[in-house]
């Protein structure tokens, strides 16, 4: 399996951080401060690559509000095969989510062999 480990502290080369964040890409809590202290998150971007993390909006409605931009993250994996996404259960924090609102938009990523996904995503989507 393609498990996220539950504690990111540090990426190897290629390994990308993948976090849920705001639209304004104020990154002031959770894994948005982490990315932002740690990797590379840009203060004021609140989508896309930057550094050596990812941010998926999360804070902006529904779950259908999220369901385009988890696509957009799946396809930029897609065309980027070298770099490893660590997805951490975005949404599931300060956003209020739960992994079975969340994992099932990330049903297409279990064919992308270099998307990772929580543990408690692949528990929802079936290993």
């Amino acid at each position: 399996m393609r498990t996220t480990p539950d504690r990111i502290t540090e990426l190897r080369p290629g390994e990308i951080f993948v976090f849920g964040s705001n639209l304004a890409g104020m990154h002031g809590g959770g894994a948005a401060r982490l990315a932002s202290l740690k990797f590379g998150a840009v203060w004021g971007q609140g989508v896309g690559l930057q550094g050596q993390s990812y941010a998926i909006p999360t804070m902006q409605g529904g779950v259908e509000t999220i369901r385009p931009y988890v696509d957009e993250f799946i396809g930029f994996a897609r065309q980027h095969p070298r770099m490893t996404f660590l997805v951490t259960e975005i949404g599931c924090g300060i956003a209020g989510f739960t992994p079975a609102e969340i994992a099932p938009l990330f049903e297409a990523a279990r064919r992308v062999e270099n998307i990772h996904l929580p543990a408690r995503f692949w528990d929802v989507l079936g290993r």
